[in-house]
């Protein structure tokens, strides 16, 4: 496998590569995305090559977290080989779980090993997208990605599509076809929870009316005092702990959206009818420990240290830890034995706790997809 990173600043910046990538990986500013044509020189530089990425909250490269960058790192595998497909939602009329459905149909089945997904950060139900993929890939293939993001700024997130094109509400995925890739993934959070469960009495896929039979977002404006003049953005700071049943363990939810009119939260994923909810705080000592769990999770069953990894975590954690952000990046590096990462901070994750578990979309957590070649 070979692999290089560069991390691209403006119009003066050199984007050259030793080899012909097969894939390239770009995380970046959506601002820059959107005006800077580098995408489109590689793509006439590399016309076989596919793109995989989209807009951020943060990108990282290697042990930096930076901010109005574009990270870009080209790998050309050894043996393994790569597909790609993509649904504009308005194709499916905004159906994440048909979109879902219809990406993971334009890949090839035979040989399939591991799925990467890039999805629209504020127009798609995320827990709707898993779903619908995790029904045409069955149990055989893993699945991980993320949501875009866009800053704080909660306005537009982009893709770049498998061709190089910067794209709105679109979805893309990357299939990885080979006997001789091994994939590892783990996802986890560092969150505690406090106060009472209560009760979700009506809502609507992922946008959450009543709690406890209050107003959904009066109860919430409620917990967070005078951090409530600055939501949604401030949400990213009390994201809530959902559990649907008493068996399975709680994931995490973080706001997307309010309407002040229906007095109703919006979230990246479902918050059924019935299920229970926590709010959560932050514990920057925690989070640390959570991605480095993660980092463990994504190594267990390997027999040699990853070549190259991407890390998906939520805009919520850097918001949070701030200036100890880059030290959840290292602390996943060191457990890894430093292989080559990039990857991004984003509106939700997707991804398995681990092997044993079922992909789901996640806020708040560190999630980890590492790839070897033997």
């Amino acid at each position: 496998m070979e692999i290089k990173q560069l991390v691209y600043t403006n119009a003066s910046s050199t984007i050259t590569f030793p080899f012909t990538p097969q894939l390239f990986f770009v995380f970046g500013n959506r601002e820059l995305l959107e005006t800077s044509d580098v995408i489109a020189q590689l793509a006439t530089l590399y016309p076989d090559s596919l793109f995989s990425g989209c807009s951020t909250a943060g990108e990282i490269s290697n042990v930096s977290v930076k901010d109005n960058t574009i990270i870009i790192t080209g790998i050309r595998f050894n043996d393994t080989t790569v597909r790609s497909s993509k649904v504009a939602l308005e194709d499916i009329q905004f159906s994440s779980n048909e979109a879902g459905k219809k990406l993971v149909s334009q890949l090839p089945k035979e040989g399939l090993k591991h799925v990467f997904v890039v999805s629209d950060g504020l127009k798609v139900n995320g827990t709707d997208l898993v779903k619908g993929m995790a029904e045409g890939l069955g149990s055989e293939v893993s699945l991980t990605g993320g949501l875009a993001g866009d800053g704080s700024h909660f306005a537009r997130t982009v893709i770049i599509e498998p061709d190089g094109n910067i794209a709105s509400e679109t979805v893309a995925a990357i299939g990885f076809y080979g006997e001789n890739l091994a994939i590892g993934f783990g996802s986890r959070g560092g969150w505690d929870s406090f106060g009472l469960d209560r009760r979700v009495t009506r809502s609507r896929e992922n946008i959450l009316f009543e709690i406890d039979g209050e107003p959904a977002l009066d109860l919430y404006k409620s917990f967070l005092g005078d951090k409530a003049k600055e939501l949604p953005a401030s949400g990213l700071l009390f994201p809530l702990s959902m559990r649907d049943s008493e068996d399975r363990a709680p994931v995490v939810r973080t706001i997307l959206g309010i309407n002040e009119d229906e007095k109703s939260l919006t979230f990246a994923g479902d918050i059924p009818e019935g299920s229970f909810v926590r709010l959560m705080k932050a514990n920057n000592d925690r989070l640390i420990n959570g991605a480095e769990e993660a980092a463990q999770a994504a190594s267990e069953g390997l027999e040699n240290s990853p070549e190259f990894a991407i890390l998906v975590s939520c805009v919520g954690r850097k918001l949070v830890l701030k200036q100890m952000v880059e030290e959840e990046v290292e602390s996943v590096s060191d457990v890894l034995g430093s292989p080559v990462i990039t990857g991004f901070y984003s509106y939700g994750e997707l991804a398995p706790f681990n092997r044993n578990s079922l992909c789901e979309l996640h806020n708040q957590t560190m999630t980890v997809t590492t790839f070897r070649e033997y």
